[in-house]
């Protein structure tokens, strides 16, 4: 007995000795130097192969059961008191339809699980109606689109072309006015790259004198000329078709947002970091007028008339400038609180002449905390804004943007469209109190930062945080 005993554990430490990983071994025989406590390298060498393997398996579960690297990376930075955590309120303020909605949980913002919240009427505890002027609603971004067996508003029928010859995350991408084939790109790198996606999409000029991020650009009326505003305290003005920088404007602090007038094209408006709108004789460079605001002004936009500037900053305050398109002289009219109860920056702000839902000009605007609100706007009393609807989407690390969709028709609702973290770009109706999510395009594999528009309303342009830009082609049906 005491023999077949003995036969027994000499086979388990066989058996052990077989099982025992080699780079184990490697990690505690690993030789000290002179001066280093044997035990101290061993054990630590040791802990910190564990530590690397724990990482690898539990990254594996989590693709394993359906999540992706941003809910991964939320979790791995969650505090300490998670689920204990309180958040503060994220309830949509109520419009006319006097309807309040819950705040999502922890878990839903940690997880991006599927959660969506509609509201009830208060007075009789029925389901609100989709009918209503004012509205709000929550959303995660990973929200299944539901079609029921129709085709989605917004379909697509793949990929047109893909840019991929940025080295730095492209933050920001427009098409030119009133063209369909002219698109161009800036880049965290300072570069900025205009193309053709008109058959054979190619590259026709790379833009290189920014020494930072580019944080906007736009194109001039006829598409001679690129203003661009960057972290490096510049504003430059670009020829395209020769390809130089044929002039640099010098500010004291980061140009953060640019546009040129709609109807005077020697007025060209950029805010900055320095809390200001500064407003710059095109063809002298020199400063006409100047506005102060609250906070760094993050975002910009003008309406169609040239009268008005609208503006974002860094605390989520929307504000309306009046502006004399014949002097440059701006004045500030109104102040708006975006629907963000927390302090976030404006990301987007995007104005329409024209909209189905509200019979009237509009303004879109998005902070950084997820926040997407749809205005009114009233030009006779100088942008006066009044709040439509808003949409609750996950909060973003990045600084991603929004954009209006083409108008269908009165039946098929408002449509937004925007990037987001989980490497999707998603489309949004509106008009629908709930399930707002109508359809997304899956094909980067970073962060979508910023989405465009074409004038003829069939390419989308998204680009990401790794530097890749898709073009996508509508459906002739969608």
């Amino acid at each position: 007995m005491a023999e077949q005993s003995s036969e027994k554990n000499d086979g388990s430490i066989e058996v052990e000795k077989g099982n025992v990983d080699p780079e184990l071994f490697s990690c505690l025989l690993q030789p000290a130097s002179s001066d280093a406590d044997p035990d101290y390298i061993g054990i630590r060498r040791l802990l910190l192969r564990r530590k690397a393997e724990s990482g690898v398996l539990r990254r594996r579960d989590w693709r394993c059961n359906g999540k992706g690297y941003v809910a991964y990376h939320n979790y791995i930075r969650r505090p300490r008191n998670w689920e204990s955590m309180q958040l503060p309120s994220l309830n949509s303020t109520p419009g006319n339809s006097g309807r309040w909605m819950p705040p999502p949980s922890p878990l839903s913002l940690l997880f991006e699980a599927e959660s969506w919240s509609s509201g009830r009427d208060l007075q009789s505890g029925k389901p609100a109606s989709s009918h209503r002027n004012s509205f709000s609603s929550t959303a995660s971004d990973s929200d299944r689109p539901r079609f029921r067996g129709v085709e989605p508003p917004y379909s697509f029928a793949g990929m047109h072309c893909v840019f991929d010859q940025s080295k730095g995350s492209v933050t920001v991408l427009k098409f030119g006015h009133m063209n369909s084939d002219l698109l161009a790109y800036g880049a965290s790198d300072g570069t900025l790259t205009v193309c053709t996606v008109s058959d054979p999409p190619s590259v026709i000029k790379h833009l290189k004198g920014h020494s930072k991020d580019v944080t906007d650009f736009d194109f001039s009326s006829n598409n001679q000329y690129i203003a661009s505003s960057s972290m490096d305290k510049t504003v430059r003005v670009w020829e395209i078709s020769k390809g130089l920088c044929i002039r640099v404007i010098y500010g004291v602090s980061s140009q953060m947002c640019i546009r040129f007038h709609p109807v005077n094209n020697n007025f060209l408006s950029a805010g900055n970091g320095n809390k200001e709108v500064t407003v710059f004789n095109f063809s002298t460079g020199r400063i006409i007028n100047k506005a102060v605001f609250d906070s760094e002004v993050t975002s910009m936009d003008h309406d169609h008339t040239g009268q008005l500037i609208f503006c974002g900053d860094s605390l989520g305050f929307i504000y309306s400038v009046s502006m004399n398109s014949h002097t440059g002289a701006l004045s500030r009219s109104h102040r708006y609180r975006s629907s963000s109860k927390q302090k976030s920056r404006v990301t987007t702000v995007q104005y329409r002449s024209f909209s189905l839902l509200a019979r009237s000009p509009v303004l879109l605007t998005c902070t950084q905390d997820g926040y997407l609100s749809f205005f009114s706007v009233a030009l006779e009393v100088q942008g006066y804004l009044t709040l439509r609807c808003s949409l609750k989407l996950t909060p973003r690390i990045h600084s991603i943007r929004a954009s209006f969709c083409p108008l269908l028709s009165p039946e098929k609702g408002e449509y937004i469209v925007a990037g987001s973290e989980d490497s999707n770009v998603y489309f949004y109706d509106l008009t629908r109190p709930k399930h707002t999510c109508v359809n997304k395009l899956q094909g980067h594999r970073f962060p979508v930062m910023d989405v465009a528009w074409n004038h003829g309303a069939n390419l989308l342009a998204s680009s990401d945080f790794y530097g890749t830009v898709i073009v996508w082609k509508r459906s002739k049906t969608g």
